[in-house]
C-alpha cells in the first residue's frame, strides 16, 4: 500500500453504515480498504477514468457483497445523477486529478454531496500542491485541518456546515459545465497534433481509429476527408468523450463515433486502414512512456496488413525501438525541433 493510502488508512474513521464518496480517485488502494469496514454502508466512485474503475472493481469482485455495495457514477455528471446531501464521507487523492480545474471541481462536487457534518478528507503531496488545495477547502467549507504529515505528504479535512455553498444542478442538461470548460486548454489545437495534421494522408475510404482522441481534433478532420468511410475516437477519460462527443454534434459528421476506452480495448476486435495516436506521457504526475507503448502493441493488433499507424510524440521520448518491433517499416514523416511525427506500417 502506497504511503497516501497508508495515511488514509490511520486518519480516515469509518463506520460500518456510512456512505463513503471517492473523488476521482477510483485507483486509491484505500478503496478496497473502505470497502471491508463498510458492512451496510456504500462506496461510490464518481471516477472519470475507465481504468481506474475498473481496476476497483476487479479488486473487489472476489467478495459480491462488496461489489453490491459499489456505486459508479461519471465524474463530471454527479449532480446530474445523485441527489445533494446524502455521503457521509468523501475522499480525493490529488495524485490522480489531472489538473487544477478538476480538484477545485472535486471540492465543490464534495460540498454538494455530503450531508451537514460530513467529512472531507484530501491527500496529496506538498508538491503536488496540498497546501493550496488546503486554502481552497477553506474558502469553499469555511474550515480546514491538518490530520497528518509524513515523507512530504498531508491529510487535511473539512467538515460542511449548513452555510456552505453548494454547487447547482442545471436542468434538463448533464452537469459537464462546470469541468468540461477546462479538460482542454481553450480548445486550442495543440502543436503536436497540429503537426500530425499537417503530415497525415487520409483516403475516402478509410476506416479509421483515433486513440486517446482528446478533444477529437484528429478524427474530425480525418472523417471530413474519409468521406465514404468512417471513424471512431476512443479515450479512457469520460470527461473528455463527452466533450469529443459534442464536438462531433456539433459538426454534423455522420461518419464518426466516440466510445469509452482504456487504449484500444474498446475495438479489438475490429480492423482498421489508419491510426493514429497524440499519446500521453504522464500518469499520476509521473513521466511514463508505458501508455504509448501500449497504443502501439494494440494498434499493431487492430490495423490491417497494408494500413498506417501515425504517432507523435516529443523527441526526447524514444519510441521507436518500441514500433520497430510491432512493424517492418518506421519513418519520420514530420516534426520541428520539439516534435516528431511517425509513420509506421507493416505490422508483424
Amino acid at each position: 500500500m502506497s504511503l497516501q493510502s497508508r495515511l488514509l488508512t490511520d486518519t480516515v474513521q469509518l463506520a460500518a453504515h456510512q456512505h463513503v464518496l471517492f473523488l476521482n480517485s477510483a485507483a486509491d488502494p484505500f478503496v478496497a480498504s473502505a470497502a471491508r469496514q463498510l458492512r451496510t454502508g456504500s462506496i461510490t466512485l464518481a471516477e472519470d477514468n475507465i481504468a481506474s474503475l475498473h481496476l476497483a472493481m476487479q479488486e473487489l469482485e472476489r467478495d459480491s457483497a462488496q461489489l453490491a455495495r459499489l456505486h459508479h457514477v461519471a465524474f463530471h455528471e454527479y449532480t446530474s445523477h445523485m441527489p445533494v446531501g446524502t455521503m457521509d464521507i468523501a475522499i480525493m487523492n490529488i495524485l490522480y486529478q489531472p489538473g487544477k480545474p478538476w480538484i477545485l471541481y472535486g471540492l465543490q462536487l464534495a460540498a454538494y454531496a455530503l450531508k451537514p457534518g460530513g467529512l472531507l478528507y484530501v491527500v496529496g503531496a506538498k508538491d503536488r500542491g496540498i497546501l493550496s488545495v488546503a486554502k481552497h477547502m477553506q474558502e469553499t467549507f469555511g474550515n480546514v485541518e491538518t490530520l497528518a504529515i509524513s515523507k512530504g505528504q498531508r491529510v487535511v479535512r473539512s467538515h460542511r456546515v449548513e452555510e456552505t455553498p453548494l454547487m447547482t444542478a442545471p436542468s434538463g442538461e448533464t452537469n459537464t459545465h462546470d469541468l468540461l470548460p477546462f479538460v482542454f486548454a481553450d480548445g486550442k489545437l495543440d502543436e503536436g497534433t497540429r503537426l500530425l495534421l499537417d503530415a497525415l494522408e487520409v483516403f475516402p475510404d478509410d476506416i479509421a481509429l483515433d486513440i486517446g482522441c482528446g478533444a477529437g481534433f484528429l478524427g474530425l478532420r480525418i472523417a471530413g476527408i474519409a468521406v465514404r468511410g468512417h471513424v471512431t475516437m476512443v479515450d479512457v477519460s469520460l470527461a473528455t468523450v463527452a466533450i469529443a462527443q459534442r464536438k462531433v454534434t456539433e459538426s454534423g459528421l455522420t461518419n464518426i463515433i466516440v466510445l469509452p476506452s482504456d487504449g484500444a480495448q474498446a475495438v479489438l476486435q475490429e480492423r482498421f486502414d489508419l491510426i493514429v495516436t497524440n499519446p500521453p506521457f504522464h500518469q499520476g504526475g509521473i513521466q511514463t512512456t508505458d501508455i504509448a507503448e501500449r497504443f502501439i502493441r494494440e494498434a499493431a493488433q487492430v490495423l490491417r496488413p497494408q494500413g498506417r499507424f501515425y504517432l507523435v510524440a516529443n523527441r526526447f521520448l524514444k519510441y521507436e525501438p518500441t514500433l520497430r518491433t510491432y512493424f517492418k517499416q518506421l519513418d519520420e514523416v514530420g516534426g520541428n525541433t520539439r516534435y516528431k511525427v511517425l509513420l509506421a506500417t507493416s505490422p508483424h
